[in-house]
């Protein structure tokens, strides 16, 4: 159709040029113009907007259409890999099943940041907002259980953990006074302005909570000597179950334990990827601020002179350890012996128990035992009481799992033990006499046969 359209416009053109001229013909004489062409182009009739605009949309269409692209080798070659990289993953999906976490592709294997659980709400939190919303619960229980919600208080609450020591041992001594001598008035008054309760009891926060939960009350008793009376915490005269479930609470405040949001280790797997050894770690790894690390990336030069020097080992060290204390978290990978990557966040100061703990809860075989080896080889043992910061697996790091050896020979022996009574047991049955029918059926998980003999 565009060939057509072509040998139109070249007619029309060809037609409308003038006369022709012979090539003998000086080219400086004029042509003599034929007045009766110029005449019939006047005549001529100009197309329609219509048939302009329909002109147009045929060409934009014959400009458009392309020709059915032909496979070449390359094609046929890319086409082959596609099909045979998608059965690889799919044989490879299959063979994850040792993995609890779901496996998947991942276009990053970093994580978004550091977050929290609290244990009171089940809540997932940031590092800045896990300390206002764990005091909030806390204060939230205190309609459900205040004496439960003081004691989290007195041990959340309070930083210095010897002044919540000292004010648990004297609140502790004045419940042992009052059970021993439940009759006696003075043991159950505490007198608001003395100095050690002043210093040691109301300044440790949640202390005068606790001591309200209890039933101590306020109030004002006269004093020999004294005009105005004096402010007291008093308690009323308890009965045998009373102190009995008094001694207990005060056993509670003794055992009690801050309630720290727990960190969340964001367990991911990812398949085999040539990716599993780049760490993109978010700020919140880092016990530094943006202007550290970027003071940081200033001083790189000074830090390859400083590695070009001959230090001692003392001199090592103690840069070694500056540099764990940078990090807060790191982020582990353990690599599975399918090749599957299973990823959690630690903190920097963690035992290495706690790791082997994450890995066989991962597991479909939790039971079986593993071993995990650091890069140079080294093999991290359970049993351990060493940090992962100075196991030098900070901020991130990968780590290989491997099956005990001597596991897995016991598991094959066994294998190969019961194949052998199998064909032993197939071989039994081959070799009845004729003259018996045997008749075998198996139970739903062929676990066990049973067979009947008839005449």
């Amino acid at each position: 159709m565009k060939k057509f359209l072509d040998d139109i416009k070249k007619d029309v053109k060809f037609k409308t040029a003038g006369p022709g001229k012979k090539l003998t013909e000086d080219s400086s004489s004029k042509p003599h113009v034929v007045q009766s062409s110029s005449k019939q182009q006047q005549h001529r009739s100009r197309p329609t907007e219509g048939a302009q605009r329909a002109g147009a949309a045929a060409l934009a269409r014959i400009d458009q259409h392309q020709k059915p692209k032909g496979y070449t080798s390359q094609d046929v070659i890319r086409n082959q890999v596609k099909r045979e990289l998608e059965a690889e993953a799919e044989a490879t999906a299959a063979t994850h099943e040792s993995c609890k976490v779901p496996v998947v592709d991942a276009v990053s294997h970093s994580v978004p940041g550091i977050y929290f659980t609290c244990p009171l709400t089940g809540s997932m939190l940031t590092k800045i907002e896990r300390e206002p919303c764990i005091k909030e619960a806390i204060l939230m229980k205190f309609a459900e259980d205040p004496v439960e919600a003081s004691i989290m208080m007195i041990h959340t609450f309070n930083k210095d953990q010897e002044k919540v020591k000292g004010a648990v041992d004297i609140i502790s001594k004045y419940i042992d006074n009052i059970c021993k001598n439940p009759t006696e008035e003075k043991y159950r008054k505490i007198k608001v302005s003395n100095k050690i309760f002043q210093e040691r009891v109301s300044c440790v926060e949640g202390c005068l909570e606790y001591l309200q939960a209890l039933g101590f009350e306020r109030t004002m008793l006269p004093i020999d000597g004294q005009d105005d009376g004096e402010e007291f915490l008093r308690l009323a005269e308890q009965d045998v179950s009373s102190l009995e479930q008094l001694e207990e609470r005060r056993d509670q405040l003794k055992k009690g334990e801050p309630v720290r949001a727990q960190l969340d280790r964001q367990p991911q797997a990812f398949r085999p990827s040539s990716n599993a050894t780049h760490f993109d770690l978010p700020i919140d790894f880092y016990n530094l601020t943006l202007e550290d690390l970027k003071r940081e990336q200033q001083l790189k030069s000074e830090i390859v002179e400083r590695n070009a020097m001959l230090r001692t080992k003392a001199m090592r060290e103690r840069e070694e350890q500056r540099e764990r204390r940078k990090y807060n978290y790191t982020l582990l990978r353990v690599r599975l012996p399918d090749g599957v990557l299973l990823q959690g966040t630690f903190l920097a100061r963690e035992r290495v128990a706690a790791l082997y703990q994450f890995v066989r809860q991962s597991l479909v075989d939790g039971w079986q035992p593993f071993e995990l080896v650091v890069p140079g080889g080294r093999k991290l043992k359970e049993d351990e009481d060493v940090p992962l910061n100075e196991c030098n697996l900070v901020p991130s790091a990968v780590v290989t799992l491997s099956w005990d050896e001597a596991v897995l020979a016991d598991i094959a022996s066994c294998w190969k033990t019961e194949n052998i009574c199998t064909e032993s047991r197939s071989a039994w049955k081959t070799s009845r006499p004729s003259a018996e029918c045997i008749f075998v059926r198996a139970s739903p998980d062929l676990s066990s046969e049973t067979h009947q003999s008839l005449p």
